[in-house]
């Protein structure tokens, strides 16, 4: 078995075995989730749910990507992005669900830490990874950026990072629909000769697999923004090293779905007085027109499984 295998047999194993340890203690240090009254009815029933749960696969990651991977400038970069949104994610949680502050962490400080992290990334991967500063769609579309490339990679991020967060509103859904697109960003990878970046993106995906023992419907824990903005970075990441920023809306077709639908929703209300969906982001229409929610949870991670495999498709043009 290689170290590419071990690594995501090793994060599963790891949420899986800290699961039981992590939601106890999680519920006796009373980390619930507070559910939004604006939200669907339903939903009302999950207030108290452990979250910041996304603590077990950030852990699981860094521990299976440190074991297996080499230790390099590349795996050492992978794994500061993916933490550094994690606890980003985890200070805002912790504000809002520990210090009873809705907003959570300020704006600004948010943004700030945001601009570190991406910036460190887009600089870091040009000078030392050599990764250049060209953006392209394989075969159809090529551009030098030059030194605005950072700036690019912190519009990736953002991006990513806010997207993985607007689609953690049902159970499993961010999970499963990261369990697909790392798992085609470990094949892009594997076929670029980036074996780092595999052992990275399958730990990635095993420990989302993991963590759906426990997340996926009926939700024993939630992931939080710890977890999501951990997966944003991570997906983020791995476009970035593996030169697909531009697919990245393509292999992560879901995400960038559900952040459309926001923006559709947001403008149309303001320009019309009138709603596109019965609620944004999109799990939450079909949820309000009838669908239970262990079958938009399906549809969704069908979806994300197609567009994942799409994505490969369209970078082996």
């Amino acid at each position: 078995m290689n170290n590419s295998s071990l690594a995501f047999l090793t994060a599963l194993i790891i949420c899986i075995i800290t699961g039981p340890l992590f939601i106890p203690l999680l519920r006796y240090l009373k980390f619930g989730q507070t559910v939004r009254s604006e939200g669907p009815e339903r939903h009302l029933q999950k207030t108290g749910t452990p979250t910041m749960g996304g603590l077990m696969f950030i852990i699981a990651v860094l521990l299976s990507t440190l074991l297996f991977a080499e230790a390099n400038a590349e795996t050492y970069l992978a794994l500061l992005v993916f933490v550094g949104f994690g606890l980003l994610g985890f200070a805002d949680d912790y504000i809002k669900v520990v210090l009873r502050r809705s907003l959570g962490l300020k704006a600004r400080y948010k943004l700030l830490g945001q601009v570190f992290l991406s910036l460190t990334l887009g600089i870091l991967a040009v000078w030392f990874l050599e990764r250049g500063t060209v953006v392209e769609l394989p075969g159809i579309f090529s551009w030098n950026l030059g030194a605005f490339y950072p700036l690019f990679v912190l519009l990736v991020l953002v991006a990513s990072t806010n997207a993985v967060n607007l689609t953690d509103g049902l159970d499993g859904l961010a999970a499963g629909i990261t369990v697909c697109s790392a798992a085609a960003f470990a094949v892009i990878a594997y076929a670029q000769d980036q074996a780092n970046l595999v052992i990275f993106a399958l730990a990635v995906a095993g420990s989302c697999l993991g963590f759906l023992v426990f997340n996926k419907y009926p939700a024993k824990v939630f992931m939080g923004d710890t977890g999501s903005l951990a997966l944003g970075g991570a997906l983020g990441t791995l476009a970035v090293l593996t030169r697909t920023e531009l697919l990245l809306p393509v292999i992560g077709g879901v995400y960038a779905i559900e952040t459309l639908s926001v923006i559709i929703q947001v403008i149309s209300f303001k320009l019309t007085g009138k709603r596109v969906f019965r609620m944004s982001p999109l799990h939450h229409h079909f949820e309000l027109l009838g669908w239970r929610e262990t079958k938009v949870v399906g549809v969704f991670w069908l979806a994300g499984l197609i567009l994942a495999a799409l994505g490969i498709v369209l970078w082996m043009q």
